[in-house]
């Protein structure tokens, strides 16, 4: 597996090309650049004699050739040469470029089988910044199944080139035009919230390449390219399933705290609808802001409603910040109770919130206690890799790389943009949370979901499922 970024510079002129010291050279030629980028010898070889260019500095009879030697491979026959007075330095150096080009030669013979057999995957998620948790997870997750199953399929090597955009949407729509433009990649993926993946959405569809969502959960995302695809969630799928727990469970009245973007306002709207359908009543609406929240001061609005319950929507990586501010304002002693979407309880980070989370109810697509076998070895091996357990972004991410080498495999290797999204419509499989597939509709993931609560297992604090609702769609597509 090779995980890393690509050297893209090129020429600002068209006919010529500045050198370090200022001299201008003449602009390489197609075979010159191809060898530049695949030998590193032959840069420290192209350099100027007496303040020339090498070309100028090399008679006609030894370029002609050196350049009959890498155009026709190891083995040539060229003309012998006399050597001419003075050149005594010269034939050093011609010495040294007639060897380079000898390897250089034998490289380009095989290049092309390299370059043409690899697959490229660029993976944009945020490794820094406060969803870096987000981006971590599915990053291990990715490396992970690349280890136990070989980094080739259908004969491609398989090349991940991984590029972190903090989660801000300028960074994401850049690197995803330096990837598709420059790298040349065959898939984007990763996309750890809902504004990166919507700004690499018209790439996507311009370059006729899948964009698959491993992390981002909001109902629109793949309505915006017919080549997105998601192995993640929704958050109407969880967010409808524990607003009909609550108001079948003695929850009558709830404050809402949600992140004030797309997500956050997808999980309010159908939690909400489906709340109040049943009986139950708002009685606070409270919006932070995504980036940094300090969530005191409305807590103690929150605190001061009086509700039942609060409702909470954070994304991964912000749940812990939110429980240590939520013990700090007493809310856990006031009989308060927690309930929302899993992703306050991400297990990554769960074992760091203390005994305040203790007793939060929440619904989810994932828990590191899922009692399957599947998963228990998935857990088992992640610990292993990386000294912690897997959360729910692990998971979509673990599902997201399968989804990419299943599709090759259907496809036997090729990498036709529509052929891969055709490939991956309808594909099912047994993942560590269980039985998902891809709706061939929406494109969108269809999967258990599981009411949760949160409780001591051999000392450690997990998200022990106690319900499962089946196969679930996202309703935000299906009530349309």
């Amino acid at each position: 597996m090779v995980r890393g970024q690509s050297n893209n510079a090129g020429h600002s002129r068209a006919a010529f090309s500045a050198r370090d010291d200022g001299i201008l050279a003449p602009k390489w030629s197609p075979v010159q650049s191809n060898i530049a980028k695949l030998a590193p010898e032959w840069k420290r070889i192209l350099r100027p004699i007496d303040n020339k260019p090498l070309e100028d500095a090399m008679s006609r009879r030894y370029s002609r050739n050196i350049w009959a030697m890498v155009r026709q491979g190891p083995g040539t026959r060229f003309e012998a040469q006399r050597p001419i007075r003075g050149e005594r330095n010269f034939m050093s150096i011609r010495s040294q470029t007639l060897l380079a080009a000898g390897a250089v030669a034998g490289v380009l013979a095989i290049a092309p089988a390299s370059a043409q057999d690899a697959v490229k995957v660029g993976l944009i998620l945020p490794m820094t910044g406060g969803q870096a948790s987000t981006g971590k997870q599915i990053d291990n997750a990715v490396k992970l199944y690349m280890q136990q199953n070989g980094d080739t399929v259908a004969g491609k090597k398989i090349e991940i080139i991984l590029k972190d955009d903090a989660a801000v949407p300028d960074n994401t729509k850049r690197l995803a035009q330096e990837l598709i433009v420059n790298d040349k990649v065959n898939f984007i993926a990763g996309f750890g919230v809902t504004p990166a993946a919507l700004a690499a959405a018209p790439l996507a569809t311009q370059a006729k390449i899948p964009e698959v969502v491993m992390a981002a959960g909001t109902s629109i995302i793949t309505e915006r390219s017919p080549y997105i695809v998601r192995t993640s969630f929704t958050l109407a799928q969880s967010s409808t399933i524990i607003a009909d727990w609550a108001a079948k469970n003695g929850i009558k009245k709830v404050a809402t705290l949600t992140s004030d973007y797309a997500p956050g306002n997808d999980a309010l709207t159908f939690f909400k609808q489906n709340f109040t359908a049943g009986g139950g009543e708002i009685v606070e609406e409270v919006k932070v802001p995504l980036a940094n929240p300090d969530f005191a001061p409305f807590l103690q609005r929150m605190k001061d409603s009086k509700p039942d319950a609060v409702f909470v929507f954070v994304p991964a990586g912000q749940g812990g910040n939110f429980m240590k501010q939520y013990a700090e304002r007493g809310l856990d002693k006031s009989g308060i109770k927690v309930i929302g979407p899993g992703d306050v309880m991400d297990d990554d980070l769960l074992n760091g919130m203390g005994d305040a989370a203790l007793g939060t109810v929440t619904a989810h697509l994932y828990s590191a206690a899922h009692p399957s076998a599947a998963n228990k070895e998935f857990v088992a091996a992640y610990k292993k890799a990386f000294g912690t357990r897997p959360g729910f972004m692990a998971v979509s991410g673990y599902d997201g790389i399968r989804l990419i080498y299943e599709a090759l495999k259907k496809t036997g290797g090729k990498t036709d943009g529509d052929a891969l999204i055709e490939a991956m419509k309808g594909m099912k499989w047994e993942s560590p949370r269980g039985p998902i597939s891809i709706d061939p509709e929406t494109r969108d993931i269809v999967q258990n979901i599981y009411i949760r609560k949160v409780e001591k297992v051999d000392g450690e604090l997990y998200n022990v499922e106690f319900a499962t609702f089946e196969a679930v769609k996202d309703s935000g597509k299906t009530k349309k």
